[in-house]
């Protein structure tokens, strides 16, 4: 069953008859499918690329090799530039896009520990963009995940209407 937040956003999305996409990587399609199971789903969710491997970030997202290498698959900067490869494949009013660490093995540091979740979306000229850093077993991690991204649309749609 969807948590508060995502049935909040799919009604926010709704209401303002928006249409949202993803690109995914720490997540790995479970954002998609957690927004697919809110009533009308249909009427706002996109899809969602998932784009795990780094070969397919630039592939399909076109981020180049030089910024994966010197930044790493998991950052900001990689996030940022998977959301504009997005908005170059698909027709949508919110793009974002998410990338992180659930487990070991990617490019955790000590500055940058499992649970690190970098996030970058674009509504129209509006940016959102969070670093956040959640604990648990992966399943806790990329659920709290879905969650923030829920809490992140619907507050920056909220926001429009101030």
């Amino acid at each position: 069953m969807p948590s508060n937040i995502l049935i909040k956003c799919g009604k926010e999305l709704l209401d303002n008859n928006l249409t949202v996409v993803f690109a995914e990587s720490v997540t790995a399609g479970r954002l998609c499918a957690e927004f697919s199971l809110l009533e009308n789903a249909g009427k706002f969710l996109k899809g969602s690329l998932v784009t795990y491997d780094a070969g397919l970030k630039q592939d399909n997202l076109n981020v180049k090799r030089s910024m994966i290498d010197d930044f790493s698959p998991e950052s900001a900067e990689v996030t940022e530039a998977m959301t504009l490869g997005l908005m170059n494949l698909v027709p949508a009013d919110i793009y974002l896009s998410i990338t992180g660490l659930n487990s070991e093995g990617g490019s955790e540091s000590e500055v940058k520990p499992v649970g690190t979740i970098f996030i970058h979306g674009l509504y129209g000229d509006i940016e959102i963009k969070d670093r956040v850093v959640f604990e648990g077993p992966p399943t806790n991690i990329v659920m709290q995940a879905v969650d923030h991204v829920a809490f992140l649309i619907h507050e920056t749609i909220l926001s429009t209407k101030q």
